[in-house]
């Protein structure tokens, strides 16, 4: 059981690092308290294709971004599309 968490726990911080590397080669990342990351005046919430906006709902330019969904909709943009900022 513990492997399992483990491996969910990797996959969580494999996402952010990943986000992290390719936006911060545009602009300096900073912190936010609502969402993962905080990039000018937008903020980002990294997770999974079930990740919902909850989190982020009540801050305006927020945006969803989500690992292992091929198609955006609304404020929710797929991971592998950060790619081809780097």
């Amino acid at each position: 059981m513990w492997l399992i968490q483990l491996l969910n726990w990797m996959t969580g911080n494999m996402r952010e690092s990943f986000f992290a590397n390719q936006l911060s080669v545009i602009h300096p990342l900073r912190y936010v308290d609502d969402g993962d990351f905080g990039l000018l005046d937008h903020v980002f919430e990294v997770g999974g294709k079930n990740k919902t906006a909850k989190q982020v709902k009540h801050v305006e330019k927020s945006f969803v971004v989500a690992d292992d969904i091929e198609i955006g909709y609304q404020h929710k943009i797929p991971l592998w599309l950060f790619g081809f900022l780097y």
